[in-house]
């Protein structure tokens, strides 16, 4: 192969054969996409999981027909191509890519995998003058359609109301622990922890710059402090609160973005500017923290308000103090 040319084939350049066999390879790669998703779904999800069982089941029937139909035109030995060989083909997403991504993803993922295939063959119809090529690859691309409508009745079968109800409570059970309680904790850590050194500073220097670059170091650092400690507090396995990489990821976000919503203000050189500015998201930090708990942690607003606001004053109060002092 010549460096920087590549080494794909163009599908105008396929024979009916190899866009058979190609077919064929595909039809495989699905069949075991769909077995993924159905163990990884499994535990949490089994509904779901017999969806994809049945998926997977059909794929391979598909690809045993098109064996079957390259044996009779074409014999025994199939040309190994895959989709990777040919330019333009559409691309399957690597499985431990979608990984623990939730139920939804997989069934999003799931639905694009069919529409994907279903463009591509018709596409490829439209451009081909060979009769019976065209008709092969309309066939496919009727098959890809009945692979969409089959996903649906698959799932009017395996899951019935209930079995949604259960599965939609579980999948928003496993986001509020995974996301929102890591991400909650980072970003109450991260509005109110740096209050205190931010506005300590401000008071007692008056520099808007130097406020702004105590504000950015505290907030950068407590996001990636608390970040690495919640994903080293716990794996997931035993309390099921999901990757640890994801929970990191929500915590040292969160907690770096609370910190630096009263410390970007101080990117105006005006002092009493930017402090007011800052006092007036440090208030709508304090009612977002409030209202995040109302909505996912069933906590009464008042109530969590009371504790945030009353403890963000205090931390506030305090910062004030010291750096009036």
């Amino acid at each position: 192969m010549i460096p920087g040319i590549s080494a794909r084939r163009q599908f105008a350049d396929l024979s009916e054969q190899e866009v058979l066999a190609l077919a064929i390879s595909s039809e495989e790669d699905d069949a075991r996409i769909y077995r993924s998703y159905a163990e990884q779904l499994r535990s949490d999800f089994p509904d779901s999981a017999a969806v994809f069982d049945d998926m997977a089941t059909e794929e391979n029937e598909h690809r045993r027909r098109l064996i079957e139909l390259h044996q009779s035109r074409f014999g025994d030995v199939i040309p190994l191509i895959r989709r990777e060989h040919v330019a333009g083909f559409y691309a399957r997403r690597p499985v431990w890519l979608i990984q623990n991504l939730g139920l939804d993803r997989v069934r999003a993922e799931a639905e694009m995998m069919e529409r994907d295939a279903q463009r591509f063959y018709e596409l490829a119809a439209t451009r081909t003058q060979d009769a019976a090529t065209r008709t092969l690859l309309g066939d496919l691309a009727a098959a890809e359609a009945g692979h969409s409508q089959l996903a649906e009745d698959l799932t009017q079968t395996h899951l019935d109301e209930d079995s949604r109800d259960k599965e939609a409570r579980t999948a928003h059970r496993q986001f509020i622990l995974t996301w929102v309680q890591p991400g909650l904790a980072g970003l109450m850590d991260g509005s109110v922890s740096t209050l205190a050194p931010i506005f300590a500073v401000a008071f007692a220097t008056q520099n808007t710059w130097t406020t702004f670059l105590v504000g950015l170091a505290a907030s950068v650092g407590a996001g990636i402090s608390m970040g690495f400690t919640e994903a080293a507090s716990d794996d997931g396995q035993i309390s099921g609160r999901g990757s640890p990489l994801k929970r990191g990821i929500a915590a040292g976000v969160m907690t770096t973005l609370g910190g630096l919503g009263h410390a970007l203000p101080y990117l105006i050189p005006n002092f009493w500017t930017a402090t007011i500015i800052a006092m007036i998201v440090v208030f709508v930090e304090l009612w977002a923290i409030a209202w995040i708990q109302k909505k996912y942690m069933n906590t009464p607003f008042l109530r969590a308000a009371f504790q945030v606001v009353v403890g963000g004053a205090l931390v506030f109060a305090a910062g004030v103090l010291i750096g009036s002092g």
